[in-house]
């Protein structure tokens, strides 16, 4: 039986228990999805799964803007990521919001007719280059929140996903037709129109102070989910000895938000620093991640846990730069 995980084998939901089953009931609850793969491909890491989905709720779900806004951010986002699953995935949320004719145009690549939503798609593929190329924003300061939360918490899922995930957001790739797309949209509706209470999601994290919050969040529940999923992530950078982990930083501070070339320069070989390697490659390019990647790397006692906190500690560095640029203090009014 085929299964979307490429190099995990993450329980079912029927097997979760403690967090994992409250992160899974949540999801159910706010998402209306009972098992999305991209949030089940975390659970080997609950402390990964309960703020990465404390991110996405409280920004996309329960952050400050309107949802098809902050859905085509991310869809923007995933655009720029080049992460088919999450452009498919947001395409049919759209129709969830009651915007169908929106997504349709973007499913036939065509850009929005109202000049806001054009605004906002696009802001949301400039946040990919790590400079103030993503200001003014085009929202009011007092939505940022919920626009920039959801476009981290995005340039994160995507990495996520591009690498542990296939394509493919259901079989067959059925959502490549409309009325699929359309009929997935609308079983979600009920759940996207309805209203969520903000922090609900702030109770699944960690009892230990995740750390300061980023200005931007402006005091809402944003913020901690926020510092959350970055002490979570970046705690995997522990599975590379001090020198991997500067090239890893190194690299990092020169990237300027372009793809890598298909050759791939600059790249550590596997041979010689497969962790490294895996590392960059999730930050920069997590859609090159091959099956020859993983095996240099993975040893017997480098279990599913391990595998997704170095992947997300590599996701993380790039989100970091990222969130370096969109927090500088330019934003519009």
């Amino acid at each position: 039986m085929t299964t979307p995980f490429r190099y995990t084998q993450p329980l079912p939901r029927k097997a979760a228990t403690g967090r994992v089953a409250e992160v899974y009931n949540q999801l159910a609850l706010d998402f209306g999805i009972d098992e999305p793969p991209t949030f089940v491909v975390l659970s080997s890491a609950p402390e990964l799964l309960a703020a990465t989905w404390a991110l996405m709720r409280e920004s996309l779900i329960a952050g400050p803007g309107s949802r098809t806004g902050k859905e085509l951010a991310a869809f923007g986002v995933s655009q720029a990521n080049q992460c088919p699953f999450c452009v498919d995935a947001h395409t049919v949320l759209l129709h969830a919001t009651g915007d169908h004719a929106l997504a349709e145009r973007l499913a036939r690549g065509e850009r929005p007719e109202n000049e806001g939503h054009a605004r906002v798609l696009e802001w949301g593929r400039r946040t990919c280059v790590p400079s103030p190329a993503s200001k003014p924003y085009p929202f009011p300061r007092e939505h940022a929140p919920g626009y920039i939360g959801t476009a981290l918490a995005f340039h994160f899922i995507n990495r996520i996903v591009s690498a542990l995930l296939t394509e493919n957001l259901m079989p067959a790739n059925a959502q490549r037709l409309r009325v699929v797309r359309s009929l997935a949209g609308r079983s979600l509706s009920r759940t996207v129109r309805r209203p969520a209470r903000p922090g609900t999601a702030l109770a699944l994290l960690d009892h230990a102070e995740p750390g300061e919050a980023p200005a931007w969040a402006g005091g809402t529940a944003v913020g901690p989910a926020y510092a959350a999923l970055l002490r979570a992530a970046m705690a995997g950078a522990d599975l590379l000895d001090a020198d991997d982990q500067a090239v890893v930083l190194e690299k990092l501070w020169h990237w300027d938000g372009r793809h890598p070339g298909l050759g791939l320069e600059g790249f550590p070989d596997r041979r010689e620093r497969p962790g490294a390697r895996l590392a960059l490659l999730a930050a920069l390019a997590p859609y090159r991640i091959t099956d020859e990647d993983v095996a240099a790397w993975r040893r017997p006692e480098h279990t599913d846990h391990c595998l997704v906190h170095l992947v997300a500690y590599g996701a993380f560095t790039a989100v970091d730069r990222i969130e370096s640029a969109l927090s500088r203090p330019t934003a519009r009014t």
